[in-house]
């Protein structure tokens, strides 16, 4: 029973995976997971998931392959016309969870996604233990118990002090065998994800809930591939400052655009908190391309001398807004030759939130 419990459980989950993986874009442009998302589990609304099996169709009904019918004519029994509310149950829509490393899995598989490499020295070590071998002495806990009764078995049959119409073997001190350890010291890769994103007026809520989404899924990526990730929000317009994650989504200025603010600020918090050689560090700048003219040198200047040579990744996510020019693009699309850490995207609409991720992760970095 609990074999085939544990089949259906198994044929069920690869179901649902196929269900997600074929509806991927359709849940990522609708950010319908992200306020769904608990601590370790992510809720997704998927209609009619069934186990498929063999069902007899009421007597007389008609069914599938059976009497006339027209193209696109629904299989299945009839459904109620729709005219009034109705006494009879409708078809519920069923909400799964799977955790974020196999929906992690289902991006990776979807979009054909490289394996991350961690780069540098490792900053956080952890201790375990690790058993080596036997040893004759240690404390009972640790007694290696199928050791010890094949060496009381062989002291008694040696002995002839075994009885097979009596098979009772007592080990004695002499039999005891115990496992040995040592603490092994583990480095873990580790990862900071440093967002920043323009805030000014130029960019409306719509366009910063395509940010939200987009965000969402490189969380998910990344952090399947590193044990500690911590997270950053640099909100920027004309000066940028260091936010939590719901002031991050949250805030709307209207003053104008300096990116080179958001860079610098970004800088300052590497060289603080997360020297490169212990850290694998990403940031993504999400903007609508509009910046004081006077600035793109300084940006640019920036990103080659500072931020560039010590981090894994930069990703540039450009948005369509009515008010904003889009200038900006250019400049960071002219270093993708030069530059290998370096990605740039446009994302006009939701619909093109999965190519840009498939654009952001798709260097392995």
């Amino acid at each position: 029973m609990g074999q085939k419990i544990e089949r259906d459980h198994q044929r069920f989950k690869k179901i649902v995976r196929g269900k997600v993986k074929s509806n991927l874009s359709k849940y990522i442009s609708r950010g319908e997971m992200i306020g769904k998302k608990g601590k370790d589990l992510v809720s997704i609304p998927l209609p009619q998931i069934e186990i498929p099996q063999f069902r007899y169709g009421s007597k007389g009904s008609g069914g599938t392959g059976q009497g006339e019918g027209d193209v696109g004519q629904p299989l299945g029994p009839p459904q109620g016309d729709g005219s009034g509310a109705g006494d009879q149950p409708g078809r519920h829509i069923l909400e799964v969870e799977l955790t974020m490393e196999e929906m992690a899995e289902i991006l990776g598989e979807e979009l054909a996604l490289p394996r991350i490499e961690p780069r540098g020295k490792k900053n956080i070590v952890t201790t375990r233990d690790k058993y080596t071998g036997i040893r004759q002495t240690g404390p009972e806990s640790l007694r290696h118990f199928k050791r010890t009764f094949k060496r009381a078995l062989k002291r008694q049959i040696i002995s002839n002090a075994y009885n097979p119409e009596r098979p009772i073997v007592v080990p004695i001190r002499q039999d005891k065998q115990y496992r040995s350890w040592k603490e092994i010291h583990k480095p873990e890769s580790v990862a900071v994800i440093i967002y920043m994103m323009d805030v000014s007026g130029s960019m409306t809520d719509e366009q910063k809930e395509i940010v939200r989404i987009e965000a969402f899924w490189i969380d998910t990526w990344i952090k399947a591939h590193y044990k500690g990730v911590e997270t950053a929000y640099i909100i920027h317009d004309a000066a940028a400052q260091l936010v939590d994650e719901h002031t991050f989504y949250h805030t709307r200025e209207s003053g104008g655009t300096k990116i080179s603010s958001a860079y610098e600020l970004c800088d300052k918090l590497i060289t603080k908190r997360y020297p490169p050689d212990q850290w694998n560090i990403y940031a993504f700048h999400f903007s609508d391309g509009d910046n004081w003219g006077d600035d793109v040198p300084h940006c640019i200047e920036l990103l080659t001398e500072k931020l560039l040579p010590r981090l894994n990744l930069f990703g540039y996510g450009q948005v369509e807004s009515p008010y904003g020019s889009g200038e900006f693009y250019e400049y960071i699309h002219e270093m993708l030759g030069e530059r290998e850490n370096v990605v740039a995207s446009r994302i006009p609409d939701r619909e093109a939130i999965l190519g840009s991720i498939k654009e952001f992760l798709g260097t392995g970095r």
